[in-house]
């Protein structure tokens, strides 16, 4: 039976390097994936889905007016297919993520997704939000924080490295923006708490 996972985590936790794993599993076996990746995020190349080590792979784009069900049964028109996957799914819209729950349920066809639970302000996104929701499968890929704690928040920094706490929620961006670190040491860097307050 086919199900909608929802694989999440912070910055630089290996999340495509996940998908195309999982994308390059599939073609092993002879299956055919589709690999949707969001417009705006050029980063990589128009339509491309890259890790931090060095593989990619094509992919479909979608933005914010996509009918993410239409094109999932328009590419299943063309042929079999093992698998959906799709990267930045944190900036899906809920309706978005409603069409991917109708492709799994109504076309039979599992859908794998992959990105950020929280943006650089401690809040959900809204794609992020409704996975949690509407995913029948949740799983958390682990990075750490750079005092060796499991990683859960992200900071964005200004040109002269200091944390940001307003901006808009979407602001594509990598290493030289954005820092994956514990819950302690993300109210540090916003000011939430000081260095030497001792650990609760």
């Amino acid at each position: 039976m086919a199900k909608l996972y929802f694989h999440y985590s912070t910055m630089n936790a290996g999340k495509s390097t996940l998908l195309l794993q999982a994308a390059y599993n599939y073609n092993e076996r002879g299956m055919q994936t589709y690999l949707l990746t969001a417009r705006f995020d050029d980063r990589a190349g128009a339509g491309r889905i890259a890790s931090r080590i060095g593989i990619e792979a094509p992919a479909e784009t979608w933005d914010a007016g996509s009918d993410l069900f239409a094109m999932i049964a328009a590419r299943l028109a063309d042929g079999p297919c093992g698998c959906v996957l799709v990267d930045e799914a944190q900036w899906l819209s809920r309706d978005q993520v409603w069409q991917l729950a109708r492709a799994v349920d109504d076309l039979d066809v599992p859908v794998m997704t992959y990105g950020l639970r929280v943006d650089f302000r401690g809040e959900l996104f809204p794609g992020s939000a409704t996975l949690l929701a509407l995913a029948d499968e949740l799983r958390e890929v682990r990075t750490i924080c750079h005092c060796g704690r499991k990683a859960t928040m992200v900071v964005r920094r200004d040109a002269e490295g200091r944390a940001l706490t307003e901006g808009a929620q979407v602001e594509v961006g990598g290493n030289d923006r954005y820092v994956s670190l514990c819950r302690r040491h993300f109210r540090e860097e916003t000011g939430d708490r000081t260095p030497t307050e001792p650990p609760v």
